[in-house]
């Protein structure tokens, strides 16, 4: 934004300064000048006036001169006393300013890993100072996993597209090839990149908060997802139980059926390889709800639980399979807890396997 060339904030402030020592010296010269005017007779005055020389006595229009010399000459120096005091005292203040501009403009020029690290105790400009290194490191943070994540995204949407190509390279070299292996392999291909696109729509769907928030209940969203993924669940072997009380809360029922879906999935999906279970719960607190969905499988270290929601991380190696997913479940569903105002907490399980807990803000207690 172009604005016009003003004073600077040092400047101001001297002449503040400057401005109200002059007016404090007026004020006390002009309380002088009264109290010699109407209480002349006052032993204080008398006294004082006698020690200099009478001044402001009446009929002596000589020393009333020289009173209003000396007055002047005082306010002349109270004047600049006060710009030099001003511009200095200005200055040691605003030394803290001139760092965080110095911050902002090497933050702007795409540099984000400086920090302003402000030191002495706290006062505004320190709160300031650090509010700003926390915003850095945030953005740095966040710009990080974008990188990354870009990075992943392009790879996992290269692969599809390099099989397609070889697939219709061998093809092309072998006239004499069936058609109709090629044609299940190339839609098979076909159908991950369109999962995969419809994946990274969707995370970027609810990280924008671009939904219309509704009364809903995650019991019976959870109920909905159950029953969707019943088949798959029932092919891999695998027993789905639900339970719980009624969860009212408010958000987007698309958005919350996709998290309840892509965690029963989940659940299915890293499960054991037969006689697997399936747990649904959903839980009503005085202020907020809670959706928990357990599952049995191999034990999992804390720390690669810890990891299972940044994009494209996988517990195990790559299913493959009809079902094999993208790697971005679980990130889909933290990204829309937190458009949600909600948090997700993974635990591993003592047994083997996972727990996946959404907290949400309740909508009310149900009759």
């Amino acid at each position: 934004m172009d604005r016009e060339p003003g004073l600077s904030v040092r400047l101001k402030l001297t002449l503040s300064y400057a401005g109200f020592l002059v007016l404090a010296g007026a004020l006390l010269l002009a309380l002088w000048v009264i109290l010699l005017r109407f209480f002349p007779d006052n032993p204080m005055i008398t006294t004082t006036r006698s020690g200099i020389g009478g001044a402001l006595m009446p009929g002596r229009s000589g020393n009333q001169r020289a009173f209003g010399e000396a007055a002047a000459a005082v306010l002349a120096f109270l004047l600049a006393f006060g710009l030099v005091g001003g511009w200095i005292l200005a200055g040691r203040m605003l030394a803290p300013l001139a760092r965080i501009t110095d911050a902002t403009r090497m933050a702007a020029d795409g540099s984000l890993s400086h920090r302003i690290r402000l030191p002495g105790p706290s006062d505004e400009f320190r709160e300031l100072a650090d509010a700003f290194d926390a915003m850095l490191a945030r953005l740095e943070a966040h710009v990080a996993e974008q990188q990354r994540f870009a990075a992943n995204a392009s790879h996992e949407l290269r692969t599809p597209l390099a099989i397609t190509q070889t697939l219709l390279e061998v093809a092309r070299d072998d006239p004499n090839r069936d058609s109709g292996a090629l044609d299940e392999r190339l839609r098979a291909v076909n159908a991950r990149a369109i999962d995969l696109t419809e994946a990274l729509l969707l995370l970027s769907r609810a990280g924008q908060r671009s939904f219309t928030r509704e009364n809903v209940d995650l019991s019976l969203i959870a109920e909905q997802a159950a029953e969707t993924l019943l088949p798959l669940a029932e092919k891999r072997g695998i027993t789905i139980a639900t339970c719980g009380d009624i969860t009212p809360t408010t958000g987007s029922h698309a958005l919350l059926l996709q998290l309840t879906t892509n965690l029963l999935h989940n659940a299915i999906v890293h499960n054991l390889p037969e006689h697997g279970s399936v747990r649904v719960k959903t839980v009503m607190r005085t202020d907020s709800v809670l959706l928990i969905v357990e599952n049995t499988g191999e034990r999992l270290a804390p720390q690669l639980v810890s990891t299972l929601t940044e994009p494209f991380q996988r517990g195990t190696e790559r299913t493959r399979g009809d079902h094999a997913g993208v790697g971005l479940g679980l990130a889909i569903v933290k990204s829309i807890a937190q458009a949600h105002d909600g948090t997700l907490a993974l635990a591993p399980r003592p047994a083997g396997g996972l727990c996946v807990t959404v907290q949400r803000p309740a909508a009310g207690r149900p009759r």
